[in-house]
């Protein structure tokens, strides 16, 4: 299957945001608790979101199949906030994250960013080292969910652009 990357067009929204729920509960289960999963997916919001980042000047680099349906996804922030980076489950370990990231550097060093920075989940984290980010420290936090904190954790890392 041909893939290309392109910018995010308003009609990305509802597909962008099926793409992360659909990462978030098949391949999140590799490492984290069905509870996990649940309080994580809740938090992601539906496609107005994308909407609402994109007029605050945020990017995001859309991973297209030949039909131009929208697969993957990154969501890259004027500071160098990598916040979104999802693969449906479908079209993963296609190389996608690889080439989304490169796309969002790229953009980075355009606008004169000297660091990119994340906080990356146990199953992004790999990507994310592959791209050449370095992981700062675990971070252990909670999500309230179902009128309870879930503990979880992802890893705030970086990388230096010069």
């Amino acid at each position: 299957m041909e893939y290309r990357i392109r910018r995010y067009r308003d009609p990305d929204a509802e597909q962008l945001s099926q793409i992360s729920l659909a990462a978030i509960r098949a391949i999140g289960s590799r490492a984290y608790s069905p509870e996990q999963i649940g309080a994580w997916a809740g938090r992601h919001g539906g496609p107005e979101i994308y909407r609402d980042r994109v007029r605050q000047g945020h990017v995001i680099f859309v991973a297209v199949d030949e039909r131009d349906r929208s697969v993957a996804y990154a969501l890259i922030e004027p500071d160098g906030h990598l916040d979104r980076l999802y693969n449906h489950p479908d079209h993963s370990r296609r190389g996608l994250a690889a080439r989304l990231l490169a796309e969002a550097e790229n953009h980075a060093l355009e606008a004169g960013v000297k660091r990119l920075y994340t906080e990356a989940s146990e199953l992004a984290r790999p990507a994310f080292e592959r791209a050449g980010y370095q992981v700062l420290h675990r971070r252990d936090f909670a999500i309230e969910h179902d009128g309870h904190a879930v503990p979880i954790h992802n890893y705030a890392m970086e990388k230096r652009l010069f």
